[in-house]
């Protein structure tokens, strides 16, 4: 099978780009290699490369012929600076998306798998004892800035349980990354539907491991902690450090893209089916932090009671539609996949 892998170059797409070669594939790389997520020229993957944006129609005309699928991998990630990067994270991630859908119509290629992400629930799922499942709102920056991280019950102000979160709970993105994943996920379902088209979204969680982008606000909270641990430094870490979130290994979520792939012939045309991808054992991120730390031989975290308002508490959604449907299942564990990770090194250049 031909598949055109947007952000091929990036920390996920290449890892596609070697999982789908690997499995006798013939994959074809579309980036622009924007600075946010290459600050310097990234190694060049062993596939056909075409240096272009998803916004470029003539570039898509031109990496679409012969494609039997697009894996679609570019875009914009993680919080930013701030909401002066609207412009840029809509353009990337929405504009990108509808460019990419309508050059993908006009060139007869049917079938998708998106990134999509798991932010687009917003907090996780939450049930108190007295009143069931609640659903809390955004949290307010005076509780945060005084300690109170915890969302409560909307009722009566009681402590609540957090558990997993399935593919059918409601979607509320609480920032403005989040918002867009949601907006690609809509447009590539109205071009399903359109188009009759195939189509797949894996929401990952965090997904983390070598290749990462160093010393950017746009990466990932892991990266974060292995650029400070490469510098001397100690990881900060915020809030509390309680906050539950799902670590999957990049090479895991390459595996559940090239599966998702492959068994896209055998989808019902005209549907989008959204799968969470994670590794199905929630860890906190202060354990992130504590084993990325232990296993780099750096200093300890440091918990910093510092907030971002776009953040939630806590969000690990439930993964096994993707294994009962697709036969995946992550391959490595949390402690082996620090391990690696605290020794392999990021990508850019360090300073």
């Amino acid at each position: 099978m031909r598949v055109l892998v947007t952000g091929g170059a990036g920390f996920i797409g290449s890892q596609i780009v070697a999982a789908l070669a690997a499995r006798g594939h013939d994959p074809v790389v579309l980036d622009a290699l924007l600075p946010a997520a290459h600050p310097e020229p990234p190694p060049r993957p062993d596939a056909e490369w075409i240096l272009g944006d998803v916004r470029d129609r003539e570039v898509l005309a031109r990496a679409l012929r012969g494609v039997d699928a697009v894996c679609h991998q570019a875009a914009m990630v993680g919080l930013g600076k701030d909401f002066s990067d609207a412009p840029e994270y809509v353009g990337c991630n929405d504009l990108g998306t509808a460019v990419l859908l309508a050059a993908m119509a006009e060139a007869g290629v049917e079938e998708l798998v998106l990134a999509g992400s798991m932010v687009v629930y917003g907090e996780g799922r939450y049930d108190c004892r007295r009143h069931g499942r609640i659903r809390p709102g955004p949290r307010a920056a005076a509780d945060l800035a005084a300690g109170h991280f915890e969302p409560l019950c909307t009722e009566c102000g009681a402590e609540l349980t957090s558990g997993l979160v399935g593919e059918d709970a409601p979607t509320d993105p609480r920032n403005l990354y989040a918002t867009t994943k949601l907006a690609q996920e809509h447009l590539a379902a109205a071009w399903a539907r359109a188009t009759a088209g195939r189509a797949v979204a894996l929401r990952y969680h965090n997904v983390y491991g070598p290749g990462m982008p160093r010393n950017t606000p746009y990466a990932g909270v892991a990266s974060f902690f292995r650029s400070a641990l490469e510098r001397g430094e100690a990881p900060r870490v915020f809030e509390d450090g309680r906050q539950r979130r799902d670590f999957v290994h990049v090479r895991d979520v390459a595996d559940a893209n090239a599966i998702a792939l492959e068994t896209l012939g055998d989808r019902e045309p005209g549907v989008l089916t959204a799968y969470n991808t994670g590794s199905g054992t929630p860890h906190t991120v202060g354990e992130m932090a504590d084993a990325l730390a232990r296993a780099h031989g750096g200093l300890a975290p440091v918990v910093t009671g510092e907030f971002r308002l776009g953040d939630v508490r806590h969000i690990t959604a439930d993964s096994r539609r993707l294994r009962a449907e697709l036969g995946w299942k992550p391959r490595i564990g949390f402690a082996d996949g620090m391990t690696e990770f605290a020794a392999d090194g990021l990508r850019g250049a360090a300073s």
